[in-house]
């Protein structure tokens, strides 16, 4: 059968593997170099006792892979949802290396046709680990092949076409699916109801950005002080991704123009330069705040006709952009459009128009 696992998944060696795969903030325009990409992956923890914040989701976690191990079987199948750039690939990792399994990696855009998951189950070997990202982007008939993987362990391959076509029933090895989501409201409810453990990951806290933080700065083997880390982590969107991101920008300022050490001037300065400004805003959320708020004075305003404004796609706006702005109070969704609120005219320093009602 032909099959496009080896083209679309691969299996981690732990430590030499990223696993990043689109990167979705817009902090530096491009892909990540490979040095940084590199970086990325050897600060990755490598257990659950190394990862950082989410203490709920470590606890439970942790209660599932003890009782899988005590039983000697493979856990229940995992679903993890939450924003990008939170830990669910990491958390992918870990469950199979606290396992002693191997990880098989792909994502659902890649699985389109039945017979590509067929061809990824069937060469999946006893305990692993297959860990499926955007799980919600699958195609229709691979979801309902997965159903019967998750819950029989049995795949049926169907050979022929037409009234002669026959199914073959091809038995699969417990395995364990880790499935992450961004949206885990496009999945499909057979679906969901297969997963024996759901984690919601949540935005980290300063607090725990900063612990973050202190961690990489280590492994990295950069000098940094305290206040100059604080600041990097109150402009980090709640986000490890993007805080270890920003620690590399502010490291290559320090070193290039600074003295090498990461002090709050260093980490101001180095921001400035790459547009994150104190709340984390980049350049494209202070557009969609400045065009809200000058040029159609503070909304409502559509979704279509915001994007056009700011040169960027609808989508890119909606998932991206907008759900920080939201979170932060700068702007709120109406049934009429989207529509400033005062603490986004104070953000861009703006005088609030004497008529203007929120």
């Amino acid at each position: 059968m032909t099959s496009s696992f080896d083209r679309d998944s691969y299996e981690v060696d732990f430590g030499e593997q990223d696993l990043t795969g689109a990167e979705q903030e817009r902090l530096v325009s491009g892909r990540a170099e490979t040095a940084d990409r590199d970086a990325e992956a050897a600060l990755r923890p490598k257990g659950l006792t190394d990862f950082i914040g989410q203490p709920q989701v470590r606890e439970q976690l942790s209660l599932v892979l003890d009782a899988a191990k005590a039983r000697q079987k493979a856990p229940d199948h995992v679903l993890l949802s939450g924003p990008p750039g939170l830990g669910k690939t990491t958390l992918a990792m870990i469950i199979a290396h606290e396992m002693n399994s191997s990880l098989r990696v792909t994502s659902g855009p890649a699985v389109q046709h039945a017979g590509d998951l067929a061809a990824i189950l069937s060469s999946l070997e006893e305990g692993e680990v297959l860990f499926i990202d955007e799980i919600h982007r699958m195609a229709r008939a691979a979801e309902e092949m997965l159903y019967v993987a998750m819950e029989d362990f049995r795949v049926d391959v169907i050979v022929g076409k037409g009234p002669g076509a026959t199914a073959i029933p091809l038995d699969l090895p417990q395995f364990t699916l880790v499935g992450a989501t961004t949206r885990s409201g496009l999945l499909p409810a057979p679906l969901r109801d297969r997963f024996g453990f759901t984690a919601l990951l949540d935005f980290y806290s300063s607090a725990d950005l900063l612990t973050v933080l202190q961690r990489s700065a280590r492994m990295l083997g950069i000098e940094s002080e305290l206040a100059g880390l604080e600041e990097i982590s109150t402009r980090s969107r709640g986000t490890p991704r993007i805080a270890n991101r920003l620690l590399r920008r502010v490291r290559d300022w320090a070193q290039v123009r600074g003295s090498g050490l990461i002090d709050e001037e260093a980490a101001t300065n180095a921001l400035r330069v790459y547009e994150v400004d104190e709340l984390g805003l980049d350049r494209l959320d202070r557009s969609v705040l400045q065009v809200l708020c000058k040029r159609f004075g503070g909304g409502p305003v559509g979704l279509g006709t915001l994007a056009v404004s700011v040169g960027e796609e609808a989508d890119t706006v909606e998932t991206v952009s907008e759900p920080y702005l939201v979170r932060e109070g700068l702007i709120s969704r109406t049934p009429r459009g989207r529509v400033a609120t005062t603490a986004a005219w104070k953000h861009l320093k703006m005088q609030i128009p004497a008529n203007y009602e929120f």
